[in-house]
């Protein structure tokens, strides 16, 4: 089974909100809301990954220094097997947009729940929860 390594982000403003993205229609688990982030490219840090999707998915920009490692995933689906970091940014430039006809949407840690996930999401929830 193929490996993927995807990087995600809990982008957390002033607040102490968390920023989902909801999966649009035509893409694999479309309606679902995940943290944002995507896929880590050959020769790429999860890091620079990430730094790459924020920018050309929400049009916001960051650094590696703004990036904390806070857990991971490690998930097997039908087809691959998803290993996926999750980090904590609470420093930006701009503001969050949707670049990709994604739904977007800040929300209270303690409502994360609510909102459907894929699998491999769900697992980084109470960690998230116990952070903030």
């Amino acid at each position: 089974m193929k490996t993927i390594l995807v990087s995600a982000v809990a982008l957390v403003d002033r607040d102490g909100r968390v920023l989902l993205a909801q999966r649009p229609e035509g893409k694999s688990m479309a309606g679902l809301w995940e943290f944002p982030g995507g896929k880590v490219e050959p020769g790429e840090t999860p890091e620079a990954a990430l730094i790459r999707e924020l920018e050309e998915e929400l049009g916001i920009d960051t650094w590696a220094s703004c990036l904390a490692p806070l857990t991971f995933a490690s998930h097997s689906y039908d087809s691959f097997h998803l290993l996926m970091p999750l980090f904590v940014c609470r420093k930006w430039n701009g503001t969050p947009v949707s670049r990709e006809n994604q739904a977007l949407k800040w929300v209270r840690p303690a409502q994360l729940r609510d909102y459907p996930m894929p699998a491999a999401d769900l697992p980084l929830i109470p960690h998230l929860r116990d952070w903030l």
